[in-house]
This record gives C-alpha cells, structure tokens and sequence, in this order.
C-alpha cells in the first residue's frame, strides 16, 4: 500500500486484510458474466461455475497439504470453528460415543472459547488450560488435561493478538496418542506459516478468506477423510458440502478464496521476509524513541507481521486519539464492543493498567517502507503528548 495524505496508514492486518487486486481481478467475472449457480448442473453456466468451485478447492486444499475432498467451504473461520467443534461434540454424542471433555486454551479466540462453553449444556465438560507467560500452551498441561478420556483438542495455530505459533505438530500428536480428535483456528496462520494437515497429524482446520488477502464472507474447514473424521451439521438443507454445509455456494467469493491461497502458496516465503524486515524497522525505530516500549509473548515463536506492544506511559486509547491517521487496535476486532482489557493479555499475566497500554501492530503485503516511519512517528508524537505533564493535568 502506498501511503497517500488523505489515506490512512492501515496496520490492523490480523484485523482483516485488504483483498489483492488479483483476487478482485479473477472474482469479479463471477458477479456479472459467470454468473451461474455451481450446483445448476442441467446447464453450461451451472457447469462452469461449478467447475470454478473446484478449482478453487484444489487450491485451498493445495496450501493446507489437504486433498480437495477434504475442504468444505463456509462463510467465514468462526463458522468452521462452530461446525468443527460443536458437530465433532454432537457426532459423537449420537453415534454413542462416551468421551464427554472437550479441551482448548485460554487465549483462543472468542468463537472458538463460546463453541466450547456451549457444549457444557448438552453434557460435555469443557476445559480451559492456562498459557505461559510467552503465550505459548505447556505440553504437559495438555497431557494431563487429556488423560482424562477427551473427544477433542482445540488449539489455534497462531493468536490473533499475539502473533505467537503453537507446535501444533506436538500438540496433535498429543492428542492422536489420547484418542482425541485435534482441530486448530487456522485463521491467522493461513498464507502466513507453512501448514500440511497430513505431516502435521490434524484432523479439523478452520481458514478465512479475509484473514489472507482474499474476501470477507468465506472461509473453508478442512475435514479428515482417513481415517474419517464425521461430523453433525449444524443446520439442514440442500446437503451441499458433503451434508456439512448446505446452501448455495458463493462462487465469486470461493473463486476469490481459492487465489489468494494460489497466491500465498507461490509467495509466502519472499513475503514472510519482507514484513519481517519491516517488523525489524519498525521496532528499531520505535525502541530507539521510547526505550520502555515492551513486546509481549515469545519474541521468536510468532508470525513477523504481528507486534504487540506495551507502552511506558501511555493507553493505547491516547496514543490511537493522537494517531487519527494510523489504523491500529487493542487486540481482536471480534470483541471490540467489549470495552475491558483483553483476556488474552490477561492469560498471558499482563495487568489490567498494563493491558490498558497495550497495542496491537499488524504489517501486511501491503504495508510499505514509508508507512512504517510514518507510523512510528505517529505514534512517538502521541505517546510523547499523552506523557507530558500538561496532558495529565
């Protein structure tokens, strides 16, 4: 993105993603020319919107190391959250299966945690582990949580306010030697990490289109077929989606989905450096001007493009009022209604004083050189007038 006077310097990249003009490029066919339905079968238009579809699940598939007959689509991760957790829970229940817990991880994000609370009502017992101080989850704690006969194991496999990686890898090998099934967010690793469903043992994978430069309003849950993972749907129709996920599918936004993975798949590696480096420029520049300026979680377990910063004598609400034309937040855009110190800064030890000062910096494919000056100026100006006396007084 090219930073222009009249546009704002957006670094909220885990909030959402601007859509790559590729990705606009090849949907937007969909909305006027190709305009059929993909499961009008009868006709050619039907046929070739259908055949669009497909070509778009070969390449989520592709970027996940999954087969396309795995992927179903969806609207979005936290509809893949709900299905993966909730029909796992109620599959089970139906078929007679007797594990009731249901296992995840204080900072996973807030649609995933009310999926598994959700549970407690129809019998399940859901539990939440604590993380370490760097956010990680301890392996340990996972072990004993699950010598408890466990159905499932949610872990995401990278915070969305955090920007730290869990070994999912472990994690799902710890679940698989349980008899569990493992499922992760994928949200925001997705594009960012390589992931490979069958090197890395998963059993259930939750993507957004959004979250990677494609389109808000899709999303995919990757599905184990062997051995084969079996879940309730959620709601009845049409049984589009292998029964799953029934509905029309919205070709232009799968079209959409489907090449912003091609995308990620072809520039993932050049693209993890170059925002690492702007990361690296970003901090040196802001830690030169504010010393006191803390990262929080592990400093080297986490995707570049994510910095969550403490500040040493300023809120975050001061320093984004002084910054008007700086898109940053506090943490997970699906909570802002919530005006209360995040629970994930929480989980990790933060105090409500300090989580209040607390930011949240996204850099994304789209963030330039300029935009990061420009953003730590911004921010070294705020900080310095939410600091001064006159200010306080």
């Amino acid at each position: 993105m090219i930073h222009r006077p009249n546009r704002p310097i957006y670094l909220d990249n885990q909030a959402t993603t601007q859509c790559d003009p590729r990705v606009v490029a090849e949907m937007l066919p969909f909305f006027t020319e190709h305009f059929g339905n993909p499961h009008s079968a009868e006709h050619s238009m039907g046929r070739f919107a259908e055949a669009a579809v497909e070509t778009a699940r070969g390449q989520v598939a592709a970027l996940l190391g999954a087969d396309p007959r795995e992927v179903v689509f969806t609207s979005g991760a936290t509809e893949s959250n709900n299905i993966a957790i909730k029909g796992a829970a109620r599959h089970a229940l139906a078929s007679g299966n007797t594990r009731r817990r249901v296992v995840t991880v204080a900072t996973e994000h807030k649609c995933v945690l009310e999926s598994v609370a959700d549970l407690a009502a129809e019998g399940f017992e859901p539990v939440v582990l604590p993380v370490r101080p760097d956010g990680t989850v301890d392996p340990a704690a996972v072990r004993a949580a699950l010598d408890v006969p466990t159905l499932l194991l949610s872990v995401m496999a990278v915070n969305n306010e955090t920007g730290v990686i869990q070994d999912i890898a472990a994690l799902a090998a710890l679940a698989r030697e349980s008899g569990a099934l493992f499922h992760t967010d994928a949200a925001q690793a997705t594009g960012k990490i390589a992931l490979d469903v069958a090197a890395m043992g998963i059993d259930l994978l939750s993507v957004s289109g959004h979250k990677l430069y494609g389109p808000k309003g899709v999303g995919a849950l990757y599905v184990r077929r062997r051995p084969r993972v079996r879940l309730a749907p959620l709601f009845s129709g049409g049984g589009q989606e292998r029964g799953l996920r029934s509905g029309t599918l919205p070709a232009p936004l799968i079209v959409g989905l489907g090449e912003a993975c091609r995308i990620a798949a072809a520039e993932m590696a050049a693209e993890h450096d170059r925002i690492a480096a702007l990361r690296d420029r970003f901090m040196a520049r802001l830690r030169a001007e504010i010393p006191g300026v803390v990262l929080n979680a592990d400093p080297r377990r986490r995707i570049p493009g994510n910095l969550n910063l403490t500040f040493p004598a300023a809120t975050a609400q001061a320093l984004m009022d002084g910054s008007p034309e700086l898109c940053v937040s506090t943490g997970s855009a699906c909570s802002s209604a919530a005006v209360e110190p995040s629970y994930v800064l929480r989980a990790l030890g933060l105090d409500d004083a300090a989580a209040a000062r607390t930011l949240r910096i996204g850099i994304g494919r789209f963030t330039s050189p300029s935009d990061i000056d420009a953003a730590v100026s911004m921010l070294v100006h705020a900080h310095a007038l939410a600091a001064s006396p006159a200010t306080e007084a």
